[in-house]
């Protein structure tokens, strides 16, 4: 599914579970040193997420000297044992999830690594704490002020407002949902890249097929410059691509901003041959796959269709001879037929026809 996405493939799959020689070795200095540690790091925390510290929703542990202290290491309570657990210097027992993210990072990609991403329910809780954990096992060396990474990232959620999506009711946001009903997951792509990654995007079925319309869009102006490009041509390109849509990416990720300059590049069909090198360059990025799909790729059969493409072309071609024959009633007939099957007949369009969605 994720080739259907476009996305890069993970270059490592771990689990905690193996790592437990690392995660005692990391939590070793952290639970022997001096108990003042936490706090003398604590308020660089603060300065840095303060703001997001969600102390209101923690509730009240007995034995807690700070309302935002966090377990290193939960020891097993006697008479309980836990579906994982191991044998430690403070007692059989699991690591804290906090320190499991700590330790994954560091063992795979080292302190500092350039970008932790992460959900928005991350940046008031699990994150500082990681930070905080960080900071106070390798202070300076870690890099990135001592959090681990250059930068922390955050997105916000996908939402549903109309109650409908959920495991029970069948219907539960897959990519499988999305080609059963006809969609590219490519739409989807698009949908995602036309909201700023830290705001809120709310999934409709409207907005899906709005922002597979747009990628087909996109498309069609490809295909008017791959028409007019001539590789033979030197052209003069002064300020023909404006580099705007690199920059709005480079400002925070402003994926929505990148999409309208894009959009204003494909616009005309002046200077194609540079167009088209800058938009692959660009679509690097973005990846919609636009120097390679086609309007015919997105054309992507619904499960509950009612007829196949090989009877879609045929009853076509019967119509084309209808028209030809100028018999305007059995051609309306047929492309009414087809309408009903969900089937849009477009005519002077070089794709023919495409599924009403």
């Amino acid at each position: 599914m994720e080739d259907f996405l476009t996305a890069l493939q993970k270059s490592e799959s771990v689990s905690p579970t193996k790592m437990g020689a690392k995660i005692l070795a990391t939590a070793s200095p952290l639970l022997s040193a001096d108990e003042a540690l936490f706090e003398k790091m604590f308020p660089q925390i603060v300065e840095s997420f303060g703001k997001f510290l969600a102390i209101g929703r923690i509730d009240t542990v007995e034995g807690k000297r700070n309302a935002a202290d966090f377990a290193i290491w939960r020891k097993t309570p006697p008479g309980e044992t836990r579906q994982m657990e191991w044998d430690s210097p403070w007692g059989r027992g699991a690591p804290g999830w906090h320190l499991e993210c700590s330790v994954m990072g560091e063992a795979l990609l080292g302190f500092p690594f350039d970008i932790h991403t992460g959900g928005i329910d991350h940046r008031e809780i699990h994150h500082p704490n990681e930070i905080a954990q960080n900071q106070a096992f390798c202070h300076s060396e870690c890099g990135g002020n001592g959090t681990g990474a250059n930068i922390w990232m955050h997105n916000n959620f996908l939402v549903d407002r109309t109650g409908k999506m959920s495991k029970s009711s069948g219907e539960f946001l897959r990519l499988q949902l999305l080609i059963d009903k006809g969609y590219h997951p490519l739409a989807y792509r698009m949908m995602c890249l036309q909201a700023h990654y830290r705001s809120e995007l709310e999934f409709s079925w409207e907005g899906l097929k709005a922002a597979l319309t747009r990628l087909k869009r996109m498309l069609m102006g490809v295909e008017k410059l791959k028409e007019k490009a001539d590789p033979t041509i030197v052209e003069d390109v002064h300020n023909v691509v404006p580099d705007q849509a690199a920059r709005e990416l480079f400002n925070d990720l402003n994926t929505p901003r990148a999409l309208a300059h894009l959009e204003a590049v494909l616009a005309k069909a002046d200077h194609p041959k540079t167009k088209l090198e800058a938009v692959g360059k660009f679509d690097e990025m973005l990846g919609l796959n636009l120097l390679v799909l086609t309007r015919t790729d997105l054309r992507i059969r619904p499960k509950s269709a009612a007829i196949t493409k090989a009877e879609i072309e045929a009853e076509l071609e019967r119509r084309k001879d209808a028209r030809a024959a100028k018999d305007f009633a059995t051609s309306d007939a047929i492309r009414d037929e087809l309408a009903a099957k969900g089937v849009e007949v477009m005519d002077g369009d070089p794709l023919g026809w495409d599924w009403k969605l």
